[in-house]
Protein backbone atom coordinates (compact mmCIF):
# COMPACT_ATOMS: atom_id res chain seq x y z
CA UNK A 1 0.00 0.00 0.00
CA UNK A 2 3.02 2.44 0.93
CA UNK A 3 4.55 1.62 -2.59
CA UNK A 4 1.17 2.25 -4.49
CA UNK A 5 0.82 5.76 -2.52
CA UNK A 6 4.20 6.89 -3.14
CA UNK A 7 3.77 6.14 -7.18
CA UNK A 8 0.89 7.86 -7.04
CA UNK A 9 2.18 10.70 -5.29
CA UNK A 10 5.21 10.47 -7.71
CA UNK A 11 3.00 10.57 -10.92
CA UNK A 12 0.48 13.51 -9.78
CA UNK A 13 3.95 15.54 -9.10
CA UNK A 14 5.16 14.95 -12.50
CA UNK A 15 1.71 16.26 -13.38
CA UNK A 16 0.68 13.03 -14.88
CA UNK A 17 -2.62 11.57 -15.56
CA UNK A 18 -3.13 7.75 -13.75
CA UNK A 19 -6.31 6.09 -14.91
CA UNK A 20 -8.11 3.57 -13.03
CA UNK A 21 -8.34 0.48 -15.55
CA UNK A 22 -9.39 2.75 -17.87
CA UNK A 23 -12.34 4.17 -16.64
CA UNK A 24 -11.60 7.98 -16.62
CA UNK A 25 -11.24 7.31 -20.69
CA UNK A 26 -14.35 5.30 -21.48
CA UNK A 27 -15.09 4.27 -25.17
CA UNK A 28 -17.32 6.96 -26.49
CA UNK A 29 -19.11 7.12 -29.65
CA UNK A 30 -21.32 10.35 -31.18
CA UNK A 31 -23.51 10.82 -34.28
CA UNK A 32 -23.45 14.81 -35.39
CA UNK A 33 -26.50 15.64 -38.47
CA UNK A 34 -25.26 18.73 -38.47
CA UNK A 35 -26.97 19.98 -41.50
CA UNK A 36 -30.03 18.08 -42.93
CA UNK A 37 -32.02 20.97 -45.43
CA UNK A 38 -34.03 21.43 -48.12
CA UNK A 39 -33.52 24.26 -50.41
CA UNK A 40 -36.25 26.50 -52.47
CA UNK A 41 -34.79 26.07 -55.78
CA UNK A 42 -36.51 24.05 -58.37
CA UNK A 43 -34.94 20.78 -58.00
CA UNK A 44 -35.93 20.51 -54.14
CA UNK A 45 -32.13 20.17 -53.44
CA UNK A 46 -31.87 18.12 -50.44
CA UNK A 47 -28.32 18.60 -48.63
CA UNK A 48 -26.51 16.73 -45.72
CA UNK A 49 -23.36 17.15 -43.49
CA UNK A 50 -22.79 14.42 -40.65
CA UNK A 51 -20.36 12.52 -38.55
CA UNK A 52 -19.84 9.58 -36.88
CA UNK A 53 -16.86 8.69 -34.13
CA UNK A 54 -15.77 5.91 -32.17
CA UNK A 55 -12.74 6.06 -30.05
CA UNK A 56 -11.28 7.91 -26.96
CA UNK A 57 -9.97 11.38 -25.92
CA UNK A 58 -6.87 11.31 -27.68
CA UNK A 59 -7.49 8.82 -30.49
CA UNK A 60 -11.33 8.30 -32.64
CA UNK A 61 -12.11 6.74 -35.54
CA UNK A 62 -14.63 9.08 -37.44
CA UNK A 63 -16.57 8.77 -40.69
CA UNK A 64 -17.74 11.77 -42.37
CA UNK A 65 -20.24 12.56 -45.36
CA UNK A 66 -21.72 15.75 -47.11
CA UNK A 67 -23.59 15.98 -50.36
CA UNK A 68 -26.63 17.20 -52.35
CA UNK A 69 -29.08 15.36 -53.91
CA UNK A 70 -32.45 16.30 -55.92
CA UNK A 71 -35.80 14.49 -56.54
CA UNK A 72 -34.45 12.88 -59.32
CA UNK A 73 -30.79 11.91 -58.29
CA UNK A 74 -27.54 12.12 -56.47
CA UNK A 75 -25.79 15.50 -57.40
CA UNK A 76 -22.82 14.36 -55.15
CA UNK A 77 -21.63 13.52 -51.99
CA UNK A 78 -18.10 13.37 -50.61
CA UNK A 79 -17.31 10.72 -47.43
CA UNK A 80 -14.30 10.21 -45.74
CA UNK A 81 -12.93 7.55 -43.00
CA UNK A 82 -10.06 8.77 -40.86
CA UNK A 83 -7.96 8.12 -37.89
CA UNK A 84 -7.95 11.01 -35.66
CA UNK A 85 -5.39 12.34 -32.64
CA UNK A 86 -5.70 15.29 -30.48
CA UNK A 87 -2.08 16.80 -30.78
CA UNK A 88 -3.23 19.72 -28.79
CA UNK A 89 -6.42 21.26 -26.90
CA UNK A 90 -8.98 21.20 -29.22
CA UNK A 91 -6.67 20.54 -31.92
CA UNK A 92 -6.66 17.16 -33.77
CA UNK A 93 -4.53 15.43 -36.84
CA UNK A 94 -6.25 13.13 -38.89
CA UNK A 95 -5.27 10.75 -42.12
CA UNK A 96 -7.57 7.84 -43.89
CA UNK A 97 -9.42 8.15 -46.97
CA UNK A 98 -12.22 9.89 -48.99
CA UNK A 99 -14.16 8.92 -51.40
CA UNK A 100 -16.30 11.24 -53.59
CA UNK A 101 -19.74 10.00 -55.94
CA UNK A 102 -20.39 12.76 -58.32
CA UNK A 103 -23.06 12.04 -61.19
CA UNK A 104 -20.46 11.66 -64.23
CA UNK A 105 -17.70 9.54 -62.05
CA UNK A 106 -15.93 8.93 -59.01
CA UNK A 107 -12.66 9.54 -57.36
CA UNK A 108 -10.80 7.78 -54.23
CA UNK A 109 -8.36 10.28 -52.30
CA UNK A 110 -5.95 9.59 -49.38
CA UNK A 111 -5.99 12.37 -47.40
CA UNK A 112 -4.19 14.70 -44.63
CA UNK A 113 -6.22 16.99 -42.30
CA UNK A 114 -6.27 18.76 -39.44
CA UNK A 115 -9.43 20.12 -37.14
CA UNK A 116 -10.27 22.02 -34.55
CA UNK A 117 -10.75 25.45 -32.57
CA UNK A 118 -9.09 28.50 -34.43
CA UNK A 119 -8.94 31.82 -32.50
CA UNK A 120 -11.96 34.01 -32.09
CA UNK A 121 -13.86 30.12 -31.47
CA UNK A 122 -13.96 29.43 -35.71
CA UNK A 123 -14.47 25.97 -35.53
CA UNK A 124 -12.82 25.25 -38.63
CA UNK A 125 -11.44 22.16 -41.00
CA UNK A 126 -8.35 21.92 -43.77
CA UNK A 127 -7.94 18.32 -45.62
CA UNK A 128 -5.39 18.15 -47.92
CA UNK A 129 -6.39 15.52 -50.45
CA UNK A 130 -4.13 13.63 -53.41
CA UNK A 131 -5.16 10.48 -55.51
CA UNK A 132 -3.49 8.53 -58.46
CA UNK A 133 -3.93 10.63 -61.01
CA UNK A 134 -1.77 13.32 -59.95
CA UNK A 135 -4.44 15.69 -58.18
CA UNK A 136 -4.60 17.61 -55.36
CA UNK A 137 -6.95 19.03 -53.75
CA UNK A 138 -7.50 21.23 -50.32
CA UNK A 139 -10.96 22.01 -48.66
CA UNK A 140 -11.57 24.54 -46.35
CA UNK A 141 -14.69 24.48 -43.87
CA UNK A 142 -15.00 27.77 -41.17
CA UNK A 143 -18.23 27.86 -38.88
CA UNK A 144 -18.89 30.05 -36.07
CA UNK A 145 -21.63 30.30 -33.51
CA UNK A 146 -23.14 33.68 -31.89
CA UNK A 147 -25.62 32.70 -29.31
CA UNK A 148 -28.05 35.42 -29.86
CA UNK A 149 -29.78 33.71 -26.67
CA UNK A 150 -29.02 30.57 -24.73
CA UNK A 151 -31.70 28.72 -27.34
CA UNK A 152 -31.32 31.07 -30.54
CA UNK A 153 -27.88 30.72 -31.95
CA UNK A 154 -26.87 32.16 -35.54
CA UNK A 155 -24.41 30.10 -37.55
CA UNK A 156 -21.89 31.87 -40.25
CA UNK A 157 -20.31 29.20 -42.45
CA UNK A 158 -17.68 29.26 -45.18
CA UNK A 159 -16.50 26.38 -47.66
CA UNK A 160 -14.00 26.56 -50.17
CA UNK A 161 -12.47 23.79 -52.67
CA UNK A 162 -8.96 24.16 -54.48
CA UNK A 163 -7.25 21.74 -57.32
CA UNK A 164 -4.06 21.45 -58.91
CA UNK A 165 -5.20 20.06 -61.76
CA UNK A 166 -8.63 20.45 -64.44
CA UNK A 167 -10.65 16.87 -63.59
CA UNK A 168 -12.94 17.21 -66.67
CA UNK A 169 -15.01 13.87 -65.74
CA UNK A 170 -15.75 15.18 -62.32
CA UNK A 171 -16.35 18.58 -63.65
CA UNK A 172 -13.66 20.08 -61.33
CA UNK A 173 -11.25 22.59 -62.35
CA UNK A 174 -8.16 24.08 -61.07
CA UNK A 175 -7.38 26.39 -58.73
CA UNK A 176 -10.15 28.17 -56.63
CA UNK A 177 -13.04 25.61 -57.91
CA UNK A 178 -16.19 26.40 -55.68
CA UNK A 179 -17.35 28.78 -52.80
CA UNK A 180 -20.08 28.20 -50.47
CA UNK A 181 -21.17 30.63 -47.61
CA UNK A 182 -24.22 30.14 -45.71
CA UNK A 183 -26.10 31.85 -42.42
CA UNK A 184 -28.48 30.00 -40.56
CA UNK A 185 -30.54 30.36 -37.18
CA UNK A 186 -31.02 27.51 -35.42
CA UNK A 187 -33.86 27.00 -32.00
CA UNK A 188 -32.56 24.40 -29.87
CA UNK A 189 -36.05 22.90 -28.39
CA UNK A 190 -33.21 20.70 -26.16
CA UNK A 191 -28.86 21.41 -26.77
CA UNK A 192 -29.90 17.07 -29.59
CA UNK A 193 -32.47 18.60 -31.45
CA UNK A 194 -32.49 22.33 -33.53
CA UNK A 195 -34.68 22.85 -36.32
CA UNK A 196 -33.25 26.11 -38.54
CA UNK A 197 -33.83 28.51 -41.58
CA UNK A 198 -31.25 30.57 -43.32
CA UNK A 199 -30.03 31.02 -46.34
CA UNK A 200 -26.98 29.99 -48.91
CA UNK A 201 -24.62 31.03 -51.60
CA UNK A 202 -23.08 29.13 -53.75
CA UNK A 203 -20.59 29.94 -56.85
CA UNK A 204 -18.00 27.86 -59.27
CA UNK A 205 -14.68 29.58 -60.66
CA UNK A 206 -12.68 28.92 -63.83
CA UNK A 207 -13.06 25.88 -65.27
CA UNK A 208 -15.47 24.61 -62.71
CA UNK A 209 -17.66 27.47 -63.27
CA UNK A 210 -16.98 26.20 -67.49
CA UNK A 211 -18.45 22.99 -66.35
CA UNK A 212 -21.15 23.58 -64.12
CA UNK A 213 -22.21 27.38 -64.23
CA UNK A 214 -23.50 27.77 -60.56
CA UNK A 215 -23.44 31.17 -59.39
CA UNK A 216 -26.95 30.88 -57.34
CA UNK A 217 -28.55 31.73 -53.83
CA UNK A 218 -31.09 30.02 -51.99
CA UNK A 219 -33.07 29.68 -49.36
CA UNK A 220 -33.51 26.99 -46.59
CA UNK A 221 -35.50 25.22 -43.86
CA UNK A 222 -33.23 22.18 -41.90
CA UNK A 223 -32.80 20.58 -38.75
CA UNK A 224 -29.72 19.52 -36.73
CA UNK A 225 -29.49 16.59 -34.09
CA UNK A 226 -27.04 14.63 -32.28
CA UNK A 227 -26.58 11.80 -29.77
Amino acid sequence: MKKLLLSLASAMALGQTVYAAGADDPLRTMLIMDKLEILNNDENTRVWEGSFYIGYDIDKLYIYSDGEATKDALEFSQNELVYSRAIAPFWDIQAGIAYDKYSSGSRTWGEIAIAGLAPYYFESRAALLFNSEGNVGLRLDLEYEALITQKLILTPSLEAEFYSKDDPELKLGSGLSSLEAGLRLRYEIVREFAPYIGITWDRNFGNTYDYSPVNESNLLVGLRFWF
